[in-house]
Protein backbone atom coordinates (compact mmCIF):
# COMPACT_ATOMS: atom_id res chain seq x y z
CA UNK A 1 0.00 0.00 0.00
CA UNK A 2 1.63 3.31 -0.69
CA UNK A 3 0.36 6.29 1.02
CA UNK A 4 0.10 10.08 -0.12
CA UNK A 5 2.60 11.91 2.41
CA UNK A 6 1.06 14.79 1.32
CA UNK A 7 -2.47 14.16 0.31
CA UNK A 8 -4.74 16.87 -1.23
CA UNK A 9 -3.75 20.21 -1.08
CA UNK A 10 -6.88 21.41 -3.15
CA UNK A 11 -10.80 21.50 -2.37
CA UNK A 12 -11.65 20.49 -5.50
CA UNK A 13 -14.41 23.17 -5.81
CA UNK A 14 -16.01 23.39 -9.67
CA UNK A 15 -14.25 24.82 -12.74
CA UNK A 16 -11.79 23.18 -13.91
CA UNK A 17 -12.87 20.85 -16.89
CA UNK A 18 -10.11 18.21 -18.25
CA UNK A 19 -12.12 18.94 -21.54
CA UNK A 20 -12.17 22.38 -21.89
CA UNK A 21 -9.27 23.58 -23.51
CA UNK A 22 -10.34 27.33 -22.09
CA UNK A 23 -9.62 26.39 -18.43
CA UNK A 24 -7.05 22.92 -19.02
CA UNK A 25 -6.49 19.66 -19.64
CA UNK A 26 -4.92 16.45 -18.02
CA UNK A 27 -2.34 14.65 -20.14
CA UNK A 28 -0.24 11.86 -19.44
CA UNK A 29 3.46 13.42 -17.73
CA UNK A 30 6.53 12.61 -19.43
CA UNK A 31 9.65 12.60 -18.00
CA UNK A 32 9.83 16.10 -18.99
CA UNK A 33 7.52 17.00 -16.48
CA UNK A 34 9.35 15.65 -12.97
CA UNK A 35 11.50 19.09 -12.37
CA UNK A 36 7.58 21.17 -12.42
CA UNK A 37 6.13 18.44 -10.48
CA UNK A 38 8.50 17.83 -7.73
CA UNK A 39 8.16 21.86 -7.65
CA UNK A 40 4.65 21.70 -7.27
CA UNK A 41 4.75 19.52 -4.36
CA UNK A 42 7.11 21.31 -2.36
CA UNK A 43 4.75 24.47 -3.22
CA UNK A 44 1.70 22.69 -2.27
CA UNK A 45 3.19 21.63 0.98
CA UNK A 46 3.73 25.01 2.11
CA UNK A 47 -0.35 24.84 3.11
CA UNK A 48 0.91 22.74 6.26
CA UNK A 49 2.84 25.04 8.16
CA UNK A 50 2.21 24.96 11.81
CA UNK A 51 -0.04 21.68 11.72
CA UNK A 52 1.51 18.93 13.79
CA UNK A 53 2.14 16.73 10.57
CA UNK A 54 5.03 19.50 9.04
CA UNK A 55 7.72 18.56 10.10
CA UNK A 56 7.31 15.58 8.64
CA UNK A 57 6.44 17.20 5.55
CA UNK A 58 9.33 19.37 5.48
CA UNK A 59 11.06 17.03 5.77
CA UNK A 60 10.53 14.57 3.23
CA UNK A 61 10.13 14.93 -0.77
CA UNK A 62 9.60 13.15 -3.72
CA UNK A 63 12.13 11.21 -5.14
CA UNK A 64 12.53 12.48 -8.50
CA UNK A 65 13.78 8.47 -9.80
CA UNK A 66 11.17 7.24 -8.71
CA UNK A 67 8.55 9.63 -10.15
CA UNK A 68 10.54 9.30 -13.48
CA UNK A 69 9.95 5.48 -13.29
CA UNK A 70 6.20 6.01 -12.63
CA UNK A 71 5.64 7.93 -15.59
CA UNK A 72 7.62 6.17 -17.66
CA UNK A 73 4.73 3.54 -16.47
CA UNK A 74 2.08 5.65 -17.50
CA UNK A 75 0.81 6.01 -13.20
CA UNK A 76 1.55 9.80 -13.75
CA UNK A 77 -0.89 12.61 -15.05
CA UNK A 78 -0.37 16.20 -15.03
CA UNK A 79 -3.27 19.20 -15.25
CA UNK A 80 -2.38 21.75 -17.49
CA UNK A 81 -3.70 25.53 -17.25
CA UNK A 82 -4.54 26.99 -20.79
CA UNK A 83 -0.78 28.13 -21.27
CA UNK A 84 0.10 24.30 -20.97
CA UNK A 85 1.82 24.98 -17.57
CA UNK A 86 1.66 22.26 -15.01
CA UNK A 87 -1.03 23.30 -12.07
CA UNK A 88 -1.12 20.07 -10.52
CA UNK A 89 -0.80 15.47 -10.72
CA UNK A 90 -1.49 12.87 -9.71
CA UNK A 91 0.48 9.88 -8.89
CA UNK A 92 -1.24 6.10 -8.87
CA UNK A 93 1.01 3.24 -7.01
CA UNK A 94 0.59 -0.47 -8.26
CA UNK A 95 2.41 -1.96 -5.27
CA UNK A 96 -0.98 -1.92 -3.43
CA UNK A 97 -2.07 -5.80 -4.21
CA UNK A 98 -5.11 -7.66 -3.75
CA UNK A 99 -6.94 -6.04 -6.98
CA UNK A 100 -6.10 -2.40 -5.51
CA UNK A 101 -4.26 0.80 -6.79
CA UNK A 102 -3.09 3.73 -4.82
CA UNK A 103 -3.18 7.04 -4.78
CA UNK A 104 0.75 7.78 -4.05
CA UNK A 105 0.67 11.46 -4.42
CA UNK A 106 -1.76 14.40 -5.47
CA UNK A 107 -1.15 17.62 -5.22
CA UNK A 108 -1.93 20.76 -6.80
CA UNK A 109 -0.65 24.61 -6.59
CA UNK A 110 -1.26 26.58 -3.85
CA UNK A 111 -2.07 29.35 -6.63
CA UNK A 112 -4.43 26.76 -8.15
CA UNK A 113 -7.06 25.52 -5.53
CA UNK A 114 -10.61 25.90 -5.59
CA UNK A 115 -10.84 25.82 -9.19
CA UNK A 116 -11.56 21.71 -9.33
CA UNK A 117 -8.33 20.80 -10.61
CA UNK A 118 -7.67 18.04 -7.65
CA UNK A 119 -11.26 16.70 -8.33
CA UNK A 120 -10.46 16.58 -12.21
CA UNK A 121 -7.55 14.66 -11.33
CA UNK A 122 -9.11 12.50 -8.67
CA UNK A 123 -11.90 11.32 -11.24
CA UNK A 124 -9.49 11.08 -13.98
CA UNK A 125 -7.23 8.71 -11.85
CA UNK A 126 -9.91 6.57 -10.44
CA UNK A 127 -11.38 6.39 -14.21
CA UNK A 128 -8.44 4.88 -15.28
CA UNK A 129 -7.66 2.23 -12.59
CA UNK A 130 -11.23 1.03 -13.33
CA UNK A 131 -10.64 0.98 -17.39
CA UNK A 132 -7.15 -1.14 -16.17
CA UNK A 133 -9.31 -3.77 -14.00
CA UNK A 134 -8.39 -2.71 -10.98
CA UNK A 135 -11.32 -2.77 -7.77
CA UNK A 136 -10.86 -0.35 -5.29
CA UNK A 137 -8.33 2.66 -4.71
CA UNK A 138 -6.56 3.16 -1.34
CA UNK A 139 -5.14 6.24 -0.03
CA UNK A 140 -3.30 7.70 3.16
CA UNK A 141 -4.77 11.72 4.53
CA UNK A 142 -5.06 13.13 7.33
CA UNK A 143 -8.45 13.03 8.69
CA UNK A 144 -8.60 16.83 10.22
CA UNK A 145 -7.79 19.01 7.26
CA UNK A 146 -10.80 19.91 5.57
CA UNK A 147 -9.73 19.91 1.81
CA UNK A 148 -8.09 16.05 3.05
CA UNK A 149 -10.36 13.56 4.14
CA UNK A 150 -14.16 15.48 3.76
CA UNK A 151 -12.35 16.16 0.37
CA UNK A 152 -12.25 12.56 -0.91
CA UNK A 153 -14.94 11.20 1.70
CA UNK A 154 -17.19 13.92 -1.26
CA UNK A 155 -15.74 11.19 -4.42
CA UNK A 156 -16.73 8.45 -2.61
CA UNK A 157 -14.00 7.34 -0.68
CA UNK A 158 -14.68 5.50 3.07
CA UNK A 159 -12.62 5.47 5.88
CA UNK A 160 -10.94 2.20 6.60
CA UNK A 161 -9.33 0.54 9.52
CA UNK A 162 -5.73 1.31 9.34
CA UNK A 163 -4.62 -1.74 11.82
CA UNK A 164 -6.00 -4.28 8.56
CA UNK A 165 -2.84 -6.47 7.25
CA UNK A 166 -2.94 -4.43 3.78
CA UNK A 167 -2.10 -1.13 5.29
CA UNK A 168 1.00 -2.50 7.59
CA UNK A 169 3.87 -1.61 4.79
CA UNK A 170 2.29 2.24 4.85
CA UNK A 171 2.03 2.50 8.30
CA UNK A 172 5.68 1.31 8.73
CA UNK A 173 6.79 3.68 6.56
CA UNK A 174 4.58 6.39 7.95
CA UNK A 175 6.78 5.45 11.33
CA UNK A 176 10.39 5.56 9.44
CA UNK A 177 9.53 9.28 8.25
CA UNK A 178 8.53 10.13 11.66
CA UNK A 179 4.67 11.04 10.26
CA UNK A 180 2.65 10.96 13.61
CA UNK A 181 0.49 7.98 13.40
CA UNK A 182 -2.47 9.22 15.42
CA UNK A 183 -3.28 11.74 12.51
CA UNK A 184 -3.26 9.27 9.50
CA UNK A 185 -6.29 8.04 7.90
CA UNK A 186 -6.52 5.13 5.28
CA UNK A 187 -9.47 5.85 3.27
CA UNK A 188 -10.34 3.03 0.04
CA UNK A 189 -12.94 3.66 -2.63
CA UNK A 190 -14.77 0.62 -4.70
CA UNK A 191 -14.63 0.67 -8.14
CA UNK A 192 -17.43 -1.20 -10.05
CA UNK A 193 -16.38 -3.48 -13.42
CA UNK A 194 -16.53 -1.86 -16.56
CA UNK A 195 -19.55 -2.24 -18.26
CA UNK A 196 -20.94 -4.18 -21.62
CA UNK A 197 -19.52 -1.15 -23.95
CA UNK A 198 -17.18 0.52 -21.79
CA UNK A 199 -13.42 1.00 -22.87
CA UNK A 200 -11.21 -1.09 -20.92
CA UNK A 201 -7.13 -0.31 -21.08
CA UNK A 202 -4.45 -3.14 -21.56
CA UNK A 203 -0.61 -2.40 -21.12
CA UNK A 204 1.73 -3.85 -24.18
CA UNK A 205 4.94 -4.08 -22.72
CA UNK A 206 8.42 -3.74 -24.56
CA UNK A 207 10.96 -6.08 -24.22
CA UNK A 208 14.84 -5.88 -24.69
CA UNK A 209 17.11 -8.93 -26.37
CA UNK A 210 19.81 -9.39 -23.71
CA UNK A 211 21.98 -11.03 -25.85
CA UNK A 212 21.16 -12.73 -29.60
CA UNK A 213 22.78 -15.05 -32.27
CA UNK A 214 21.92 -16.93 -35.05
CA UNK A 215 22.83 -20.60 -34.99
CA UNK A 216 22.03 -21.67 -38.20
CA UNK A 217 19.24 -22.29 -41.02
CA UNK A 218 16.22 -23.80 -41.32
CA UNK A 219 15.09 -25.73 -44.38
CA UNK A 220 12.36 -23.46 -44.41
CA UNK A 221 14.45 -20.69 -44.69
CA UNK A 222 14.12 -19.10 -41.72
CA UNK A 223 17.53 -18.76 -39.19
CA UNK A 224 17.58 -20.58 -35.88
CA UNK A 225 18.39 -17.77 -33.09
CA UNK A 226 19.50 -17.88 -29.33
CA UNK A 227 18.47 -15.28 -27.31
CA UNK A 228 16.73 -14.00 -24.18
CA UNK A 229 13.65 -11.81 -23.63
CA UNK A 230 13.77 -8.83 -21.04
CA UNK A 231 10.44 -7.87 -20.53
CA UNK A 232 9.95 -4.63 -19.38
CA UNK A 233 7.19 -2.62 -17.03
CA UNK A 234 7.27 -0.15 -20.11
CA UNK A 235 5.17 0.11 -23.49
CA UNK A 236 2.22 0.68 -25.36
CA UNK A 237 -1.09 1.11 -23.74
CA UNK A 238 -4.09 -0.67 -26.20
CA UNK A 239 -7.91 0.02 -25.24
CA UNK A 240 -10.16 -2.10 -26.43
CA UNK A 241 -14.41 -1.66 -26.61
CA UNK A 242 -16.26 -4.61 -27.32
CA UNK A 243 -18.90 -4.27 -30.07
CA UNK A 244 -21.70 -6.27 -31.06
CA UNK A 245 -21.83 -5.76 -34.30
CA UNK A 246 -18.90 -7.95 -35.61
CA UNK A 247 -16.89 -4.86 -36.64
CA UNK A 248 -13.48 -4.64 -35.84
CA UNK A 249 -12.75 -1.19 -36.12
CA UNK A 250 -9.02 0.74 -35.27
CA UNK A 251 -9.83 4.30 -34.19
CA UNK A 252 -5.98 5.67 -33.81
CA UNK A 253 -3.80 6.78 -36.30
CA UNK A 254 -0.81 4.72 -36.44
CA UNK A 255 1.78 6.26 -39.03
CA UNK A 256 2.86 4.37 -41.93
CA UNK A 257 0.66 1.69 -40.95
CA UNK A 258 -2.91 1.25 -43.08
CA UNK A 259 -5.37 -0.52 -40.32
CA UNK A 260 -5.54 -3.47 -42.62
CA UNK A 261 -2.35 -4.50 -42.01
CA UNK A 262 -2.14 -3.27 -38.39
CA UNK A 263 -1.14 -6.32 -36.19
CA UNK A 264 -3.36 -5.32 -33.90
CA UNK A 265 -6.21 -5.20 -36.19
CA UNK A 266 -4.81 -8.91 -37.47
CA UNK A 267 -4.86 -10.40 -34.31
CA UNK A 268 -8.56 -9.81 -33.94
CA UNK A 269 -9.51 -10.67 -36.91
CA UNK A 270 -7.50 -14.22 -36.23
CA UNK A 271 -9.25 -14.81 -32.78
CA UNK A 272 -12.69 -13.74 -33.64
CA UNK A 273 -15.32 -16.29 -34.33
CA UNK A 274 -18.02 -15.82 -37.55
CA UNK A 275 -20.93 -13.68 -36.21
CA UNK A 276 -19.14 -12.98 -33.18
CA UNK A 277 -18.39 -9.69 -31.17
CA UNK A 278 -16.22 -7.10 -32.61
CA UNK A 279 -14.25 -4.47 -31.13
CA UNK A 280 -12.95 -0.51 -31.55
CA UNK A 281 -9.03 -0.16 -30.65
CA UNK A 282 -6.89 2.69 -29.81
CA UNK A 283 -3.24 2.06 -29.54
CA UNK A 284 -1.32 4.93 -27.32
CA UNK A 285 2.53 4.33 -28.79
CA UNK A 286 5.27 4.92 -26.44
CA UNK A 287 7.57 2.25 -28.45
CA UNK A 288 9.22 3.32 -31.46
CA UNK A 289 8.36 1.72 -34.19
CA UNK A 290 11.52 -0.13 -36.11
CA UNK A 291 13.41 -0.02 -32.84
CA UNK A 292 13.85 -4.02 -32.08
CA UNK A 293 12.02 -3.33 -28.83
CA UNK A 294 8.72 -5.29 -30.21
CA UNK A 295 5.85 -3.28 -29.78
CA UNK A 296 3.80 -4.42 -33.22
CA UNK A 297 4.52 -7.92 -31.65
CA UNK A 298 3.40 -6.80 -28.21
CA UNK A 299 0.43 -4.97 -29.52
CA UNK A 300 -0.89 -8.12 -31.17
CA UNK A 301 -0.29 -10.43 -28.08
CA UNK A 302 -2.14 -8.14 -25.76
CA UNK A 303 -4.89 -8.04 -28.24
CA UNK A 304 -5.21 -11.61 -28.56
CA UNK A 305 -5.18 -12.13 -24.93
CA UNK A 306 -7.38 -8.91 -23.67
CA UNK A 307 -9.84 -10.19 -26.32
CA UNK A 308 -10.16 -13.71 -25.64
CA UNK A 309 -11.25 -13.00 -21.87
CA UNK A 310 -13.69 -9.94 -23.12
CA UNK A 311 -15.41 -12.06 -25.77
CA UNK A 312 -15.33 -15.25 -23.91
CA UNK A 313 -13.27 -17.36 -26.58
CA UNK A 314 -11.88 -19.53 -23.48
CA UNK A 315 -8.61 -20.20 -25.12
CA UNK A 316 -5.73 -21.34 -23.12
CA UNK A 317 -2.34 -19.97 -23.56
CA UNK A 318 -0.78 -22.97 -26.36
CA UNK A 319 -3.75 -22.04 -28.31
CA UNK A 320 -3.09 -18.00 -28.44
CA UNK A 321 0.67 -18.51 -28.64
CA UNK A 322 0.18 -20.55 -31.89
CA UNK A 323 -1.99 -17.84 -33.00
CA UNK A 324 -0.04 -15.42 -32.13
CA UNK A 325 3.06 -17.00 -34.29
CA UNK A 326 0.68 -16.72 -37.28
CA UNK A 327 1.50 -13.32 -36.57
CA UNK A 328 4.89 -13.03 -35.53
CA UNK A 329 8.05 -14.86 -33.74
CA UNK A 330 8.10 -12.50 -31.28
CA UNK A 331 4.28 -13.01 -30.58
CA UNK A 332 4.50 -15.86 -28.14
CA UNK A 333 6.65 -14.26 -25.86
CA UNK A 334 4.60 -11.96 -25.44
CA UNK A 335 1.63 -13.98 -25.03
CA UNK A 336 3.30 -16.43 -22.33
CA UNK A 337 3.86 -13.02 -20.54
CA UNK A 338 7.22 -14.34 -19.15
CA UNK A 339 11.02 -13.51 -19.38
CA UNK A 340 12.67 -16.16 -20.95
CA UNK A 341 15.58 -17.92 -23.05
CA UNK A 342 14.25 -18.38 -26.39
CA UNK A 343 15.71 -20.62 -29.46
CA UNK A 344 14.12 -21.70 -33.04
CA UNK A 345 13.01 -18.72 -34.50
CA UNK A 346 11.89 -17.41 -31.46
CA UNK A 347 9.00 -19.76 -30.42
CA UNK A 348 10.91 -22.26 -28.14
CA UNK A 349 10.73 -20.78 -24.97
CA UNK A 350 12.12 -21.54 -21.24
CA UNK A 351 11.23 -19.12 -18.66
CA UNK A 352 14.04 -17.61 -16.49
CA UNK A 353 14.20 -15.57 -13.71
CA UNK A 354 16.65 -12.69 -13.90
CA UNK A 355 17.79 -10.19 -11.29
CA UNK A 356 16.30 -6.85 -10.51
CA UNK A 357 17.51 -3.94 -12.88
CA UNK A 358 16.90 -0.98 -14.34
CA UNK A 359 17.92 -0.15 -18.20
CA UNK A 360 18.33 2.97 -20.42
CA UNK A 361 16.74 2.48 -23.64
CA UNK A 362 17.76 5.17 -26.36
CA UNK A 363 15.51 5.39 -29.52
CA UNK A 364 18.27 6.77 -32.39
CA UNK A 365 14.61 7.67 -34.27
CA UNK A 366 16.02 5.70 -36.92
CA UNK A 367 13.94 2.49 -37.93
CA UNK A 368 15.81 -0.54 -39.34
CA UNK A 369 14.03 -3.03 -41.35
CA UNK A 370 15.08 -6.25 -40.41
CA UNK A 371 14.56 -8.06 -43.67
CA UNK A 372 17.67 -6.19 -44.76
CA UNK A 373 19.67 -6.78 -42.20
CA UNK A 374 19.54 -10.90 -42.90
CA UNK A 375 21.29 -9.91 -46.31
CA UNK A 376 24.15 -8.47 -44.76
CA UNK A 377 26.91 -10.35 -45.79
CA UNK A 378 28.79 -9.80 -42.58
CA UNK A 379 26.38 -11.34 -40.47
CA UNK A 380 27.54 -14.20 -38.49
CA UNK A 381 24.91 -17.28 -39.31
CA UNK A 382 26.38 -20.06 -37.86
CA UNK A 383 27.34 -19.15 -34.66
CA UNK A 384 28.31 -22.08 -31.91
CA UNK A 385 25.04 -22.31 -29.53
CA UNK A 386 25.40 -20.68 -26.28
CA UNK A 387 24.12 -21.93 -23.23
CA UNK A 388 22.01 -20.41 -20.14
CA UNK A 389 25.06 -20.75 -17.63
CA UNK A 390 27.18 -18.94 -20.21
CA UNK A 391 24.41 -16.00 -20.55
CA UNK A 392 24.17 -16.09 -16.81
CA UNK A 393 27.73 -15.99 -16.18
CA UNK A 394 27.84 -12.97 -18.08
CA UNK A 395 29.93 -14.72 -21.19
CA UNK A 396 27.30 -14.17 -23.57
CA UNK A 397 26.09 -10.47 -24.29
CA UNK A 398 26.47 -10.06 -28.01
CA UNK A 399 23.74 -9.22 -30.45
CA UNK A 400 24.56 -10.69 -34.14
CA UNK A 401 22.71 -7.63 -35.97
CA UNK A 402 25.47 -4.72 -34.33
CA UNK A 403 28.28 -4.85 -36.80
CA UNK A 404 25.46 -4.71 -40.02
CA UNK A 405 23.34 -2.16 -37.84
CA UNK A 406 26.33 -0.41 -37.28
CA UNK A 407 27.84 0.15 -41.26
CA UNK A 408 23.75 1.18 -42.13
CA UNK A 409 22.68 2.87 -39.64
CA UNK A 410 24.66 5.92 -38.61
CA UNK A 411 22.26 7.46 -35.55
CA UNK A 412 22.24 3.78 -33.69
CA UNK A 413 25.92 3.83 -34.19
CA UNK A 414 26.39 7.27 -32.28
CA UNK A 415 23.70 6.06 -29.80
CA UNK A 416 25.60 2.82 -29.09
CA UNK A 417 28.94 5.33 -28.67
CA UNK A 418 27.05 7.93 -26.30
CA UNK A 419 25.67 5.00 -24.00
CA UNK A 420 28.91 3.23 -24.12
CA UNK A 421 30.61 6.09 -22.32
CA UNK A 422 28.29 4.47 -18.87
CA UNK A 423 28.68 0.73 -19.20
CA UNK A 424 27.88 -1.57 -21.80
CA UNK A 425 25.56 -0.56 -24.27
CA UNK A 426 24.16 -2.98 -26.34
CA UNK A 427 21.67 -3.15 -29.24
CA UNK A 428 17.87 -4.77 -29.07
CA UNK A 429 16.74 -6.96 -31.50
CA UNK A 430 17.74 -5.90 -34.82
CA UNK A 431 17.64 -2.49 -33.83
CA UNK A 432 17.87 0.47 -33.58
CA UNK A 433 16.85 0.69 -30.12
CA UNK A 434 19.99 0.60 -27.97
CA UNK A 435 19.99 0.10 -23.61
CA UNK A 436 22.23 0.04 -21.10
CA UNK A 437 21.59 -2.13 -17.73
CA UNK A 438 22.39 -1.14 -14.28
CA UNK A 439 21.58 -1.99 -10.78
CA UNK A 440 20.22 1.42 -9.85
CA UNK A 441 17.17 3.39 -10.53
CA UNK A 442 19.41 6.61 -10.00
CA UNK A 443 21.75 5.84 -11.75
CA UNK A 444 19.32 4.87 -14.72
CA UNK A 445 17.70 8.28 -14.52
CA UNK A 446 21.03 10.12 -14.32
CA UNK A 447 21.84 8.57 -17.32
CA UNK A 448 18.48 9.31 -19.23
CA UNK A 449 18.27 12.88 -18.03
CA UNK A 450 22.00 13.40 -20.04
CA UNK A 451 20.50 11.94 -22.75
CA UNK A 452 21.24 14.68 -26.50
CA UNK A 453 18.66 16.10 -27.61
CA UNK A 454 19.16 13.72 -31.49
CA UNK A 455 17.99 10.57 -29.05
CA UNK A 456 15.06 9.94 -26.55
CA UNK A 457 15.59 8.14 -23.35
CA UNK A 458 13.74 5.97 -21.67
CA UNK A 459 13.91 4.24 -17.66
CA UNK A 460 12.27 1.09 -17.56
CA UNK A 461 12.49 -1.74 -15.07
CA UNK A 462 13.40 -5.11 -16.35
CA UNK A 463 10.21 -7.96 -15.06
CA UNK A 464 9.96 -11.51 -14.84
CA UNK A 465 6.08 -11.08 -15.23
CA UNK A 466 4.17 -9.32 -17.69
CA UNK A 467 2.21 -6.28 -16.94
CA UNK A 468 -0.16 -8.25 -19.37
CA UNK A 469 -0.25 -11.27 -17.29
CA UNK A 470 -1.13 -9.23 -14.17
CA UNK A 471 -3.76 -6.78 -15.83
CA UNK A 472 -5.66 -10.53 -17.21
CA UNK A 473 -5.77 -11.47 -13.36
CA UNK A 474 -7.32 -7.93 -12.22
CA UNK A 475 -10.47 -8.84 -14.53
CA UNK A 476 -10.40 -12.65 -13.42
CA UNK A 477 -8.61 -14.37 -16.70
CA UNK A 478 -6.67 -16.94 -16.44
CA UNK A 479 -2.72 -16.22 -17.21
Amino acid sequence: MATSLNAVRDRGTPGFDARDGNNGRIVRADAAHVDALCGIERKAVQLFRGHPAWPSYAAVSIPPALLHLAISRGLVWVALDASDEPVGFVWLDTDVGDGAIGIAEIDVLPSHGRRGVGAALLEHACDWARAAGYRRVDLGTLADVPWNAPFYARHGFAAVDKNEPGFAFARQRDRDNGFPEHLRQFMSRALPPPAAGDWTAWPAPAKLNLFLRIVGRRDDGYHELQTVFRLLDWGDEIRLRVRDDGQIRRLSDTPGVPAEHDLVTRAARLLQVDGGKGVDITVEKRIPMGGGLGGGSSDAATVLVALNHLWGRGLDVDALAELGRQLGADVPVFVRGRSAWAEGVGEKLTPLSLPRRYHVVLDPHEPVPTAALFQAPELTRNAPRATISSFVSGETTENAFTAAVRARHPPVAAALDWLAGFGAARLSGSGGGVFLETGSLDRAVAIARRCPAAFSAQVAAGVDVSPLNRALARYGGAP
